[in-house]
């Protein structure tokens, strides 16, 4: 398993099962307590929506440390 980008950044997804819009949500408010700018959440948004919801699951892996 590689690191995601953003380690510091944890987001719990239980609770969102079968909800793209939670788990964006959950990982966009994360990344913006985190202090990472719009730029950086838009990309992760287009990057994560480019996709199923598998691809969604999958950016949110790459990008913040799932729990």
């Amino acid at each position: 398993m590689t690191t995601p980008k953003y380690p510091q950044v944890r987001v719990t997804l239980t609770g969102t099962d079968g909800n793209a819009f939670a788990v964006l949500g959950a990982v966009n408010v994360a990344l913006k307590r985190a202090g990472i700018d719009k730029i950086e959440r838009d990309a992760f948004f287009a990057e994560a929506t480019a996709g199923n919801y598998d691809h969604l699951l999958q950016t949110a892996m790459r990008w913040v440390e799932v729990a």
